[in-house]
């Protein structure tokens, strides 16, 4: 038998009655009789051979098939609503530009890289969102955001069809609060055997190059605390709980910002940031405005 496809005036209500939880509550919400919100459902099951509810006492509950059809449904309305916004922005003055940021990019890299953006002759809106790397990368392959800025490539073999283009690389530096920096400086690396650290948590792309490193060196560190947010991870070494590491770029910032001294060059641990976009060649004004930026020294200090 021939599909017609789905009635999506149906699962809107389905939508709708599986967020309030009740065919009741839904119709209120929706102005509608509960007869009528019932009959469009019942025919939404029929039209997929499949129930989506099932009665639980008074409660009306999810099927493992409901369930499926949700997770659906809330990326089709959501992508709806965002449609609207962008229809609605398209007279806008402002160019709008979504950006996933990774919770282990350091965000003074972000804003570097961002701030370049307030620059474009047609003025941008920048809608930023921070999360970890796969729930942004499931964003961005529906569309939900125009760019990822990461610390990792995506991985080859992937079902998403994501490309991943290196912004640029860096060596790092070990840094701390003054007083903490100067009492580790002399004898550096040799001097970091049971320095105090805050270090990256294990599921972060640089945290398996630091360690290597600490092996080569014959380092043992005492670890102090590991952080996913490097937010946070900064926060801490800006109140002298522990050395950290961070882009050789950024030393400039970081001094100016949180009043770090260096203790030592680490050229052999490497800091990559990458932009993760839907396409393989990069056409958002704005992003490419990023990456010209990159090339034109956006890093070198002020």
């Amino acid at each position: 038998m021939k599909q017609t496809g789905i009635n999506f005036r149906h699962l809107y209500f389905f939508w709708v009655v599986a967020k309030e939880g009740g065919v009741t509550r839904a119709a209120r919400r929706l102005g509608l009789a509960v007869q009528t919100v019932s009959t469009q459902l019942l025919q939404l099951e029929q039209s997929i051979g499949k129930a989506l509810f099932m009665q639980q006492g008074r409660n009306l509950l999810l099927t493992e098939a409901g369930r499926l059809a949700l997770g659906y449904a809330d990326q089709i309305f959501l992508l709806g609503e965002q449609m609207q916004e962008a229809l609605s922005e398209a007279d806008s003055v402002r160019t709008r530009l979504a950006v996933g940021i990774s919770d282990s990019l350091p965000k003074l890299t972000a804003f570097r890289l961002l701030e370049s953006t307030m620059k474009l002759p047609k003025p941008v809106r920048l809608v930023c969102y921070e999360d970890q790397f796969e729930a942004l990368l499931a964003d961005l392959a529906l569309h939900k955001l125009d760019v990822v800025l990461t610390d990792r490539a995506v991985r080859s073999g992937t079902t998403l069809r994501v490309f991943s283009h290196m912004v640029f690389e860096s060596g790092t530096i070990v840094v701390g609060a003054q007083a903490l920096a100067q009492t580790y400086s002399a004898g550096f690396p040799a001097s970091l055997d049971r320095a105090p650290f805050l270090l990256p948590t294990r599921n972060n792309a640089l945290r398996g190059r630091i360690d290597e490193w600490f092996d080569m060196q014959a380092v043992r560190p005492d670890v102090v605390g590991e952080f996913e947010d490097n937010a946070l991870l900064n926060t801490f070494g800006r109140r002298g709980a522990g050395l950290f590491f961070a882009p050789a770029a950024l030393e400039w910032d970081l001094r100016e910002q949180f009043g770090t001294s260096v203790v030592g060059q680490v050229p052999q641990v490497r800091e990559q940031v990458y932009a993760i976009s839907n396409e393989r060649k990069i056409k958002h004004p704005a992003v490419e405005a990023i990456l010209s930026s990159v090339h034109e020294g956006v890093f070198a200090p002020a």
